[in-house]
């Protein structure tokens, strides 16, 4: 489908099956049944939007356990699809199992590696349990339905388990409560401009940006003494390999306020005046 034929209607892009977190992050911020399109790799749903058969895409950047999604930030600045808003989705691991599967037959419990790393005390108290990586958490609920298999299960959401018809033997088997990912919605620069996303009420705004700087000493503290300046507070800092020059970093920042706000532009322009290299990557409401 072109660019042009685009409806609004258009799916959400997402990596993963059918009931996977980024899915509910999907339902967070656009409803409870916008069309969705899954995809295999994060390069997908990127290439999705880009290539025009998705009008978004909501993907992961980082978890309050595992930390950050370094891929995708390779992708923000790879695609140039711009972040307009941003949702964290309180992760909760269920154990499900086919219907009529009861939890004294499972034998086997299948999920992507993450998540079962962070069931680590559920396996502890269940030694007899085998842990088996699988390439996603919906996907592995998928399968031990579609399969209807006696012994085993899956970790993942409970949209997975009302999606594929699977019955939850466990709820909230997760090692830690306060496990939240932090997801994006990505449109393309076009769509962003014809359809702001909504003012927040409280007035709270994040700002996403990249950028580099010469490898000599102090660079990146005088980058950074221009939003210490304007009294604009850090949310996160990130370093990435800059490809093509070993040993180089670029810089993934995010910061409270609006990019158009007086203080920004200035902290921006000042920043522009000492970086190689600057992009705004997206300004958009703070998340619940």
């Amino acid at each position: 489908m072109s660019r042009a034929k685009r409806k609004d209607a258009d799916p959400i892009a997402f990596q993963g099956a059918r009931g996977a977190f980024s899915e509910q992050a999907v339902r967070q911020l656009l409803g409870p049944e916008p069309p969705v399109l899954p995809c295999e790799r994060f390069e997908d749903a990127f290439r999705a939007v880009k290539e025009g058969h998705a009008a978004g895409a909501v993907i992961p950047i980082e978890n309050t356990l595992a930390g950050s999604v370094y891929e995708n930030y390779d992708h923000l600045l790879n695609f140039e699809l711009p972040i307009v808003a941003e949702t964290s989705v309180r992760i909760v691991h269920n154990l499900i199992a086919a219907e009529g599967v009861t939890f004294g037959k499972i034998k086997r419990v299948f999920s992507h590696p993450v998540a079962l790393n962070q069931c680590l005390d559920f396996f502890r108290n269940h030694p007899n349990i085998e842990r088996i990586p699988h390439y996603d958490t919906a996907g592995s609920v998928k399968m031990v339905v579609e399969e209807k298999l006696a012994d085993a299960a899956g970790i993942a959401s409970a949209v997975a388990a009302e999606i594929y018809g699977g019955r939850i033997l466990r709820k909230s088997i997760e090692d830690d409560r306060q496990n939240f990912t932090r997801f994006f919605l990505l449109r393309t620069p076009e769509y962003a401009r014809r359809h702001p996303w909504p003012a927040p009420a409280d007035g709270a705004w994040k700002t996403s940006l990249v950028f580099s700087t010469r490898n000599v000493p102090g660079s990146l503290f005088r980058a950074l003494s221009a939003f210490a300046l304007r009294d604009l507070n850090l949310a996160k800092i990130q370093s990435r390999p800059l490809r093509g020059k070993p040993w180089e970093y670029l810089f993934y920042m995010d910061f409270w306020g609006q990019v158009d706000a007086p203080n920004a532009q200035n902290a921006l322009h000042h920043l522009g005046e000492l970086a190689d290299f600057m992009r705004v990557l997206g300004c958009y409401p703070k998340g619940a």
